[in-house]
């Protein structure tokens, strides 16, 4: 595929999708940091709480606004946070690559980590979080389809 066709594509979303990921980022740290100085809480306590609204952020603004999402939400969260799962998993494998087999600098194998984890969430996201076709639900003793374009 031509690169020109490629960028087409993602035109409407990409640019949104890194707006996205920037008010988490940033959202997340000013909950961990404002846990932390307020309520001196933990570090792991503040860390769990600022990613979990990062996450609850970026889900609520990449579902209506990014990909502008009809299906229900429930499913296509469950979907989110498995692929968050995923691309945490594929963030770690290059990070620790980088550092163990390409003897890279820890702090630029971080930085690099990034790229998959946001290109696998991204692309995950559009094509089956959000994507129509994974959002039609079913159900699932008649494994008929429940959702409302396919009733009429």
């Amino acid at each position: 595929m031509p690169l020109r066709r490629i960028v087409e594509r993602h035109r409407a979303t990409g640019p949104k999708f890194l707006v996205v990921g920037a008010l988490n980022t940033l959202t997340g740290l000013a909950v961990i940091y404002g846990l932390k100085w307020v309520f001196e809480a933990h570090d792991v306590t503040a860390n769990l709480v600022g990613y979990a609204i990062g996450v609850t952020v970026s889900f609520a603004l990449n579902s209506q606004w990014t990909f502008r999402h009809a299906g229900k939400l429930a499913p296509a969260f469950a979907r989110f946070i498995f692929v968050l799962i995923g691309a945490y998993l594929l963030n770690l494998a290059t990070v620790l690559v980088a550092i163990n087999v390409l003897a890279i600098n820890s702090y630029i194998a971080q930085a690099l980590g990034i790229i998959p984890y946001t290109l696998c969430t991204y692309l995950c996201s559009k094509y089956y979080v959000f994507n129509a076709a994974s959002s039609r639900d079913v159900d699932p003793i008649n494994r008929e389809s429940t959702s409302v374009k396919d009733a009429g």
